[in-house]
């Protein structure tokens, strides 16, 4: 990180602090869930103040550095990587951004030493609630930076406002909102004579069963990576544990519940019998996320669960041609509605201790006005569902479950989002063991879970 100073005229830092109480400010706007809300119009005033916030950047040469995670764009025009530096230069002559982007797992892994080292980046990526590399985690060890003073909260949704909070102040803003489920292959499900979308568990079962007589590889899942498993036992667990219990995990936080609660062996279990009738791809422990995709892409799988925010990787083209579809996985008995499984999206954390923290404030200012041409390749480039108000739908694929969502209102957050770090793991772990063939029960897994939860949680 490098900084250069130049002397400023008593002028100059009148305008800059003026300039700089005309742009800050916060608010709430409700009790809205996390979407994408109604249609509004940003007022005017705080517009133009927001529109004039670089001015204190113009002085001063700045390097700022930021670091997230994920895979690069697959068309050369990543927006962490290509087009946002590019804006923030355009918008700030004087400030440098300097990005990069890693797979999930190194992610996690180098920002959690650079935080610990003292040589963070500047602005980093940071996951909501409880989830790994947590908001409430980050904002705990100081490594967060209160954000209270942006200008934008009024035109966020309460609840993504909330899902990065710490004791009532923001930490964190939300990259949007995010849905689990599963994408498909539209021409394969036809060739299998899959004529309706699967509405509960038996039925889903009966068209996997369909497309293996037809000869077709019905899901491609990456187990080694072992976070994957979570798209779809979070679907899953969505509709067996939380329908008649929303509070489960508020309970279990209270000593009142337990992970090896019978509804959590029944979500395990049904997990594992995608395994059992043979309806996962062979050898899923030898395949990494792009290897599990990339046989999605080619028409050599029917499935794959995934998040919104790999649109770009799962809609690209491969050495198959097809029409691609979205739906959540319908873990729910007949004669029940399908809940979605939907969370706050990670997104942008600043560093406490940057020495150039209130440049990072501008560029997030920027970032977020609503109007910007930084704000409309955000939005553009986001494959989440936006929480900031007045942003359509992005992508039109995620249609039915967005409107699922916004309609029936039957969702459930990731539950890894209320569980300390190390749950998941464990949970994926002993998994894994049931796809190498060990003889370890569902309830085995539970069990598992639920001690490594109390030994975590009396630290919290």
């Amino acid at each position: 990180m490098k900084t250069r100073s130049k002397k400023r005229t008593g002028t100059l830092l009148l305008a800059l602090m003026l300039t700089l109480l005309a742009g800050c400010g916060s608010g709430s706007n409700g009790n809205q869930p996390a979407n994408n809300g109604n249609a509004s119009t940003k007022p005017e005033a705080e517009a133009s103040a927001a529109a004039t916030a670089d001015t204190s950047s113009s002085t001063k040469k700045v390097t700022l550095t930021m670091m997230v995670s994920g895979t690069k764009a697959p068309d050369g025009q990543d927006f962490a990587l290509d087009i946002m530096p590019k804006l923030v230069k355009e918008k700030f002559p004087n400030v440098t951004l300097e990005t990069s982007k890693l797979p999930d797992e190194q992610y996690f892994t180098s920002i959690r030493t650079k935080l610990a080292s003292g040589q963070g980046p500047d602005i980093y990526w940071v996951f909501p609630r409880n989830a790994s590399l947590g908001v409430l985690d980050m904002a705990k060890a100081g490594y967060a930076a209160d954000l209270s003073d942006l200008a934008f909260w009024d035109n966020i949704s309460q609840g993504a406002k909330e899902d990065m909070s710490y004791e009532g102040k923001p930490y964190g803003i939300a990259g949007g909102l995010d849905y689990l489920g599963v994408y498909y292959n539209q021409d394969l499900f036809k060739q299998a004579g899959i004529t309706e979308m699967p509405q509960d568990w038996p039925s889903f079962l009966e068209a996997c069963q369909k497309l293996k007589d037809a000869g077709i590889t019905p899901i491609s899942l990456a187990d080694k990576d072992p976070w994957f498993l979570q798209f779809g036992m979070y679907q899953i667990a969505a509709n067996v544990v939380y329908p008649d219990e929303m509070d489960f995990d508020t309970k279990l936080q209270a000593g009142e519940k337990s992970l090896s609660d019978p509804k959590w062996a029944a979500t395990i279990s049904k997990m594992k019998e995608l395994y059992d009738k043979g309806y996962v791809v062979k050898n899923s422990l030898g395949l990494g996320s792009a290897q599990a995709a990339q046989l999605f892409i080619d028409g050599k799988s029917a499935m794959i669960f995934d998040g919104t925010w790999d649109y770009a990787t799962l809609t690209a083209k491969g050495a198959a041609d097809f029409t691609r579809g979205f739906f959540s996985l319908p873990a729910n008995e007949a004669g029940q509605p399908t809940y979605v499984s939907a969370a706050t999206a990670a997104g942008f954390a600043l560093n406490a201790k940057s020495e150039n923290l209130d440049v990072a404030k501008e560029v997030m200012n920027y970032l977020f006005d609503g109007q910007s041409d930084l704000f409309k390749a955000w939005t553009g480039a986001n494959s989440s569902i936006s929480v900031y108000k007045g942003v359509a739908l992005n992508h039109e694929l995620f249609k039915e479950v967005n409107d699922s969502y916004l309609n029936n209102g039957k969702s459930v957050y990731f539950p890894n989002q209320m569980w300390p770090t190390g749950v998941a793991e464990e949970m994926e772990a002993k998994f894994a063991e049931i796809i190498g063939g060990r003889k370890t029960t569902p309830e085995q897994v539970t069990e598992a879970m639920d001690a490594k939860f109390k030994e975590l949680w009396k630290n919290k």
